[in-house]
C-alpha cells in the first residue's frame, strides 16, 4: 500500500523548499511533486505543496 504525506509552505523560498524536501527524504519518504499556488498580483508563489509517497511495511 502507497502512503502519501503533504508539506505546505507559506515562505516559498529554494531554501524552504530544499529544506523541506531534505528532511522528508532522511525520514524514507520520495518525493513525488511540487505544486505551486500564484498569487494574481505577483509572479512568485504564494504558497507550495510538497508531495511524498513512500511504501507501507
Amino acid at each position: 500500500m502507497l502512503n502519501y504525506k503533504v508539506v505546505e509552505l507559506s515562505t516559498v523560498t529554494d531554501e524552504e523548499i530544499e529544506k523541506a524536501i531534505n528532511e522528508r527524504v532522511r525520514e524514507g519518504w520520495n518525493l513525488d511533486g511540487i505544486h505551486f499556488a500564484m498569487r494574481d498580483s505577483s509572479k512568485r508563489p504564494a504558497m507550495a505543496f510538497i508531495l511524498f509517497t513512500r511504501n507501507s511495511d
